[in-house]
């Protein structure tokens, strides 16, 4: 049996779709986009949403009309995909990395009280794989700094957390401005594709007018009854999602609860499986959130004598592929030179020179020692059981 990391799980509904705009003939943005934004919006319990290419684009835009320029500081996480920091440097400002929380893989508060610095414009939190950030108290510190605060909520569509007692959504958003992602390992896919939230209406339109190169009026033009000619206020993007995908992103969104519902299932499951496993240790969800489990991470017990990439091999030579935790920014050949990158004061040069920094052992310990199994809606207790069996067959 072959057990990918994920499977798309597309279907009649996702077809008929995409036909239903081929045949209209109109692909580009349009009135699928507005339908899919203000569904979005509703499903998220947020006043705005705006559709973009994709969530890279989401964040770099969000920076821009937060005020963050180049030369500022931006505080975030280097435990994230790339794109993360690479937004941030897009704008022209740096990365100051803060380490993470060893049971969400997400921003920790008390590391973020200490790397903002007097040039940070803005903090960048991401919730990551599914696990959402402990928002109350990253919200606090940046209300007593005056800082805005954006949710890389690229991973969370469908996420909760509890604020003063009740069930909220990612997304609303508790920050200034929440983004979202619809590539392939997301729960819902349109191929490529990012939506921003915002309870600022002056946000939301200024985000729509940059996606689509300043232009004004809108695409709605040709359906005046008047000659009208475009204008172009400021230089801008093109960011702008298409019909086609909008309209590919529209069932899935309807599906969203029985989606998350069917991940929860599997989480359940894989929890219970690998409550006693020798080497394998199951994830800890918090008391004030409920993840989507975009993914379903699992941890290298101390004891087990196998390291993480004899456990993936072993895992794949049997058909069940595996992923490694998020990796680290300040890791990589693109940011490990840039000393500024991991705090307020440079790290020390040759810990930073190893891709390695002395301020994120907990960031490194996620990426080293969590293994990421197969989940994904549409996966069968056959396909599942194969994985638990194959993880009970370890040599522990």
């Amino acid at each position: 049996m072959q057990i990918p990391i994920v499977r798309l799980a597309l279907g009649d509904a996702e077809v008929e779709a995409a036909s239903r705009v081929i045949r209209s003939g109109w692909v580009a943005q349009g009135p699928e986009v507005a339908a899919f934004e203000r569904e979005f919006a509703a499903a998220t319990g947020a006043p705005h949403a705006v559709a973009v290419s994709n969530c890279t684009v989401a964040l770099e835009l969000s920076l821009r009309v937060a005020g963050v320029r180049p030369g500022d500081d931006v505080a975030t996480v280097s435990h994230s995909f790339i794109a993360t920091a690479n937004a941030v440097v897009a704008v022209g400002a740096r990365p100051v990395f803060v380490d993470v929380q060893p049971h969400t893989y997400s921003m920790n508060p008390d590391a973020l009280a200490r790397a903002i610095t007097p040039r940070t414009r803005a903090i960048l939190c991401v919730h990551q794989i599914g696990f959402s950030c402990d928002l109350p108290a990253i919200l606090a510190i940046a209300q007593s700094r005056g800082l805005p605060v954006i949710e890389d909520a690229a991973c969370a569509i469908g996420s909760e957390i509890r604020i003063d007692g009740n069930w909220q959504r990612i997304g609303r958003p508790h920050g200034l401005l929440a983004c979202f992602s619809f590539h392939p390992r997301k729960l819902i896919t349109t191929g490529d594709g990012g939506m921003i939230t915002t309870s600022d209406p002056a946000l939301a339109e200024r985000l729509r007018l940059l996606r689509q190169h300043a232009m004004s009026p809108s695409t709605a033009r040709h359906e005046s009854n008047r000659v009208t000619l475009e204008s172009f206020s400021e230089p801008a993007f093109n960011f702008r999602m298409t019909d086609l995908q909008a309209a590919v992103g529209r069932p899935q969104l309807a599906r969203l609860p029985a989606i998350i519902a069917e991940r929860r299932a599997l989480a359940a499951r894989y929890t219970e499986a690998l409550a006693d496993h020798p080497l394998l240790a199951p994830p800890t969800e918090p008391a004030w959130l409920r993840s989507n489990w975009q993914s379903y991470p699992t941890t290298l017990r101390t004891s087990g004598r196998m390291s993480q990439i004899e456990i993936m091999q072993f895992l794949l030579d049997r058909g069940v592929a595996s992923r490694r935790g998020i990796g680290n920014a300040h890791s990589e050949p693109a940011y490990s030179k840039c000393a500024w990158s991991c705090g307020p004061e440079p790290c020390d040069p040759a810990a930073h020179a190893a891709g390695r920094c002395l301020r994120l052992p907990v960031s490194e310990r996620a990426r080293d020692y969590t293994i990421l199994l197969p989940l994904f809606h549409g996966m069968s207790p056959a396909e599942q059981d194969y994985v638990v069996a194959t993880l009970r067959a370890l040599p522990g």
